[in-house]
């Protein structure tokens, strides 16, 4: 998001911005559908495992350009662990959701992320919520309840999983928040790199190695570069373009999951599927709309006394 100091963005900038997103979005698209072709065939814990191994090599050479080793002095060292714990919780758990269920069913309820980080930003963060926001929020959640459909086969259908993600996913943008204000670019992705990277390898007793093949080795490791490089795209979008303009070329994931969904895996997205990803997509497209408006007025200089 740009910050309240920078210059109204030109048109040059918000299509810089947007070009950006939608790239991101299509990488990160076609990371999700790798992903699960991988994990049909191979553990969830060692394609994390393989995944986070070569995600080290873009933040080692995002270091390197950021200054060296100084880049890496930091009093927050508690903080970055926390939030790199998060992001390997949240990550496993979106891998299996996608080894358990359609493709569109684990993108469109992660969704909800935004829905999460809304109602947590209270107890968290202590900001004040209006109540358009809250409005939306149970908007949002009646969308998720459509779409998990909460009977007795929740639990092997993979959705908790997929909720889960985008409940810790929600944890994450606050944490990003609470160290983006001291800490370097460089310093969030290296410190998240390496300990999710720990974190994965310390895993692997747990579960039964399947030896991959070369082909497949370098697939998933490719993930883990590519993931790095939509990143920074995703960054370098809201760098230029302001978050509001941004957040409807979000859900073309939704989009790309479908078409790939059917044509891979040939599934066929349900009606409640549909209709309760529209639902959440409204909702996280209101409260992006009101959060900007917020932000907005909070920067805006007083009125002088007339």
């Amino acid at each position: 998001m740009r910050s309240s100091f920078l210059p109204p963005a030109s048109r040059g900038d918000i299509r810089r911005g947007i070009l950006y997103m939608v790239g991101a979005v299509f990488v990160f698209s076609i990371l999700n559908a790798a992903i699960k072709w991988q994990v049909e065939r191979y553990p969830v814990g060692e394609v994390v495992f393989i995944r986070c191994l070569f995600a080290l090599i873009p933040s080692f050479v995002l270091v390197a350009v950021s200054g060296g080793l100084r880049v890496l002095r930091t009093r927050r060292l508690g903080w970055h662990v926390s939030r790199a714990m998060l992001q390997f919780v949240s990550m496993s758990c979106n891998f299996l959701a996608f080894s358990m269920m359609p493709l569109a069913d684990a993108v469109a309820i992660g969704f909800a992320s935004p829905i999460f980080l809304t109602a947590l930003s209270v107890p968290l963060l202590g900001e004040k919520v209006g109540i358009y926001r809250w409005g939306a929020v149970a908007f949002g959640f009646l969308g998720v309840l459509i779409m998990v459909r909460p009977t007795g086969d929740v639990l092997n259908s993979g959705a908790l999983f997929a909720l889960a993600n985008a409940l810790f996913g929600a944890l994450l943008s606050i944490g990003i928040r609470r160290l983006s204000a001291t800490e370097a670019s460089a310093t969030l992705v290296f410190y998240q790199a390496v300990t999710t990277f720990l974190i994965s390898a310390a895993s692997l007793p747990f579960f039964a190695w399947v030896p991959p093949t070369w082909t497949d080795f370098l697939a998933i490791g490719a993930i883990g570069v590519c993931s790095g490089i939509a990143q920074f795209w995703w960054a370098q979008a809201f760098r230029f373009t302001p978050a509001a303009i941004l957040a409807p070329f979000s859900y073309l994931s939704m989009i790309w999951a479908v078409l790939m969904g059917y044509f891979v895996w040939g599934d066929v997205p349900t009606l409640p599927l549909i209709a309760g990803a529209a639902i959440v997509a409204m909702s996280g497209l209101f409260i992006a709309h009101r959060e900007t408006r917020r932000r907005g007025a909070a920067t805006q200089p007083a009125k002088p006394a007339s």
